[in-house]
């Protein structure tokens, strides 16, 4: 077999999918160059992320699992209450990492990217921060890219691991685009009220979900899901007054975590995307990985699980197979997209729901079926 430590690999984006690929190429002794167009690495992006057991499956994989564990608040129930804070049914929730790991994990998206820089620094590869790519050219052998620094690099594979609109899905071709869905979400991290102790959703009200997630001991995050509006009719000034004017509405920890919605510059507004690149996931030496192949609304908290668990099996396949061809890369896609179609259909139709205003959809059932779907091995 081919030593791994002859090849090299370019990684775009330094995202979850990004960092973990690094990380598993690392160890497998290839040479791995990450390049991340923001200069911070977006160290300090986001208020909350909510990870699940296969999430936390690949994160055990990386090696970082007791990092997560030690930041994060995990639990392993789901409830539902109605818009005045009234529990209507608390269900266990599935660990779809296997009984190993706790079936939900919530953390500070800072902390979870921290966590994983660190380890993409320790590993020996070759970061670069604000740094693009700005041409690719394709031979049988490899890949020559010229840098927004004017530097150049030859490399076996490209892993094009930027993002929901990654330029470099546009520059080999591919011409999917993400689309919005018609709903937009609006977030920020708070202190956690005394007796905040799993994920609690709201459907109805001012909006159509209300919802909070534990990040850790002492943190929370908090959003609230309405239609779309047209953000630039929104001035970033009065994100906080938007939010808080939904929020309102809720009873229950709500109005302990209203007193919090005060700083415009904390609250993150963001539409809802669905996006499944349909066709082949490369072309030629370049791969997508994570947002830039697949993104869905975050109605059943998959997206980076789906991201990671994208790293985890094209790294499989880089550092167990001699040759990497069409056909490596093709089977990759056929082991991703059933999983990874699954997952974004039912994430929107959980949504599409709510916009019709369908009140007898089976809601529980179809998180039940995709979630024990996932507790498979990907």
């Amino acid at each position: 077999m081919t030593d791994p430590r002859s090849r090299a690999v370019l990684v775009i984006g330094g995202g979850a999918s990004g960092n973990a690929v690094t990380l598993l190429l690392r160890r497998a002794g290839v040479a791995v160059d990450l390049i991340e167009a923001k200069p911070d690495w977006n160290a300090t992006t986001g208020s909350g992320i909510t990870l699940q057991g296969n999430a936390l499956r690949v994160l055990r994989e990386l090696g970082v699992w007791e990092q997560v564990s030690a930041s994060g608040f995990a639990f392993g129930s789901l409830g539902v209450t109605a818009a005045d804070g009234t529990v209507l049914f608390v269900a266990e929730d599935i660990q779809t990492g296997g009984p190993e790991l706790p079936a939900t994990v919530g953390m500070q998206r800072p902390r979870l990217q921290q966590i994983l820089i660190e380890a993409v620094r320790a590993c020996g590869a070759r970061v670069r921060l604000g740094t693009t790519a700005e041409s690719l050219d394709q031979d049988d052998d490899g890949v020559s890219v010229r840098f927004s620094d004017g530097t150049e690099g030859r490399y076996d594979l490209v892993i094009a691991a930027d993002g929901l609109n990654s330029a470099t899905r546009a520059m080999i071709g591919i011409t999917d685009r993400p689309e919005p869905t018609g709903m937009a979400i609006w977030r920020i991290a708070a202190p956690r009220p005394e007796g905040v102790t799993r994920t609690d959703l709201a459907y109805g009200g001012p909006a159509y979900i209300a919802g909070y997630c534990p990040t850790s001991e002492n943190t929370i995050y908090a959003y609230v899901v309405e239609g779309c509006r047209d953000r630039a009719s929104i001035p970033a000034r009065s994100y906080a007054d938007e939010m808080r004017a939904l929020a309102e509405g809720y009873g229950g920890f709500w109005p302990e975590i209203v007193k919090h919605i005060d700083d415009p510059a904390a609250v993150n507004y963001t539409w809802f995307d669905r996006h499944l690149v349909e066709g082949p996931w490369h072309r030629g030496r370049v791969v997508l990985v994570g947002d830039a192949a697949h993104c869905c609304p975050p109605t059943l908290a998959q997206g980076a699980a789906m991201s990671l668990e994208d790293a985890s099996v094209l790294a499989e396949l880089l550092t167990t197979r001699d040759t990497w061809d069409d056909r490596l890369l093709t089977d990759y896609r056929a082991r991703r997209m059933p999983r990874v179609r699954m997952v974004v259909d039912a994430s929107v139709q959980l949504g599409r729901w709510l916009l019709d205003g369908v009140r007898d959809a089976d809601v529980p059932g179809l998180m039940n079926r995709t979630m024990s779907a996932l507790k498979e091995t990907p």
